[in-house]
């Protein structure tokens, strides 16, 4: 590591965790596949999955949006330990193939919210401050 990318750095702070890209997952989105075709085929996509969540949450269908939000978490956290995560330090939402699983962290907060599960929103959302402190506000803003 040079000394210029230790400029500004927190040096006990394990390095970001970047999600590999998913290019078949991407190519079903921009044919056109609706999200419920999708991720029967990519079971492992927190993107797959966080369309789903979208999708019921703009449905009004929160109970469905919190499981399927809840499943796209848990993918993705599978998918944050096979790329080194070791259960703290940032996941950029810059990088897009993170965006999936902290949208799914995102909307199981906003659901969990709307059943009233309160320790469990305090608890996603100090998650994902600890992520991407920016991601709840890109998200919220679409």
């Amino acid at each position: 590591m040079s000394d210029a990318s230790l400029v500004g750095r927190n040096l006990m702070q394990p390095e970001p965790t970047r999600l590999p890209e998913e290019p078949e997952v991407l190519a079903r989105i921009e044919a056109g596949d609706l999200p419920e075709d999708i991720a029967p085929r990519f079971p492992k996509s927190s993107l797959a999955w966080s369309l789903m969540a979208e999708d019921a949450w703009g449905e009004g269908r929160t109970i469905d949006a919190y499981a399927y939000a809840r499943v796209g978490y848990h993918r993705g956290l599978d998918a944050l330990r096979g790329a080194g995560w070791r259960g703290a330090g940032p996941v950029p939402y810059e990088h897009e193939p993170n965006r999936g699983f902290l949208r799914c962290l995102y909307l199981l907060g906003q659901a969990a919210a709307a059943i009233g599960e309160g320790e469990e929103v305090h608890r996603i959302e100090a998650f994902l401050a600890d992520a991407d402190p920016t991601a709840a506000g890109q998200i919220a803003r679409g």
